[in-house]
């Protein structure tokens, strides 16, 4: 059925994985295929990212307001309109009224809607989505390999463009946004600093396999200060370390949505103007750039692909580090 987005109707019910509880799994469901508004795409799923985000919905980490909901915000699928192949990313709505709008960061819109959370997601055949939030995407690529992009790589970017013009950067946590956003940096002449979880060999051969001129343990001294850290594991005792990692006017970025708490630390580690700060959600500014220098620099997802039916599993396999890179369903 991967082809079959040509068809004029679409049939009335489709296959979905279904959030309905906190640390409950997620529940295979027949559901009618939803019916888009005059704002949105009608799209028939192609693939979906598995995103650490999926996680901290599933823990109540991050709050689903009103479940049931279908996850997934990793989304490459077709328009059933005209047959476009579009990606559909976490932003999914925006007011475009609020303080934060007018200021050109609808990325903190007070009224967002999130993709897979407030709005039914990808973990389905198919969905439907605000048309003014997807962006084009390439017919010619494999959909397993641009879903990563939609998250993992936009979160990444938005990331690295909070490190300014930092050419010795670290990347506390080595999964699906680190393995890609390295490639960029590397194309873009700087050097890559890769920090997994002591021992963690595989993690770490993939850093070096994608570029990175260092891998080691968190907890390590890398071989040179650093002019800037990001940190994608969600885990608070890495801030510190990071800090420690950079040197004078360093930043240290916090990629994710959700982090454990940040214990106490010296007042020396932040001295010497070095910067903390996080990241939160994206734009489509940075969503389109992000896309055009991904595909001038041939970023390759290393991927492990799923059934829509295993997605319970993928998700295990995230929580316990079984794959390196992303995980991937295929519709």
């Amino acid at each position: 059925m991967r082809n079959d987005w040509r068809v004029s109707k679409p049939p009335a019910t489709m296959r979905a994985m279904v959030f309905d509880e906190v640390r409950g799994p997620l529940r295979a469901a027949e559901l009618p295929v939803p019916t888009p508004d005059r704002s949105q795409l009608l799209l028939r799923v192609e693939a979906c990212g598995v995103c650490r985000t999926d996680l901290h919905l599933l823990d109540g980490e991050v709050t689903i307001a009103k479940p049931p909901r279908v996850l997934g915000h990793q989304i490459v699928a077709r328009s059933l309109a005209d047959g476009r192949r579009v990606g559909v990313p976490w932003l999914g709505w925006t007011d475009g009224d609020c303080q934060q709008c007018r200021a050109g960061r609808e990325n903190l819109c007070e009224q967002a809607r999130f993709t897979g959370c407030d709005i039914d997601g990808g973990y389905a055949e198919y969905a439907v989505a605000d048309e003014r939030f997807c962006f084009d995407l390439a017919s010619n690529e494999q959909a397993e390999q641009l879903a990563p992009l939609l998250c993992a790589g936009l979160i990444g970017y938005r990331s690295l463009r909070m490190c300014g013009d930092a050419q010795r950067i670290g990347f506390y946590g080595f999964g699906a946004a680190a393995h890609i956003l390295t490639q960029l940096v590397v194309w873009q002449g700087r050097e890559v600093y890769a920090f997994t979880r002591r021992g963690d060999a595989g993690a770490q051969a993939l850093a070096r396999e994608v570029g990175a001129v260092w891998a080691g343990a968190s907890e390590d001294r890398p071989p040179v200060a650093l002019d800037a850290a990001i940190i994608f594991a969600p885990v608070g005792s890495l801030v510190p370390l990071a800090l420690r990692a950079v040197g004078p006017a360093g930043v240290v970025v916090c990629g994710g949505i959700h982090m454990s708490d940040i214990p106490a630390f010296p007042y020396e580690l932040l001295w010497g103007e070095r910067v903390l700060r996080s990241v939160a959600n994206l734009t489509r500014d940075d969503g389109h750039e992000f896309l055009a220098l991904a595909a001038q620099a041939g970023v390759r997802s290393h991927v492990t692909t799923y059934a829509l039916e295993d997605a319970n599993q993928a998700l295990a396999d995230l929580r316990a580090g079984v794959f390196k890179g992303a995980a991937v369903l295929v519709i």
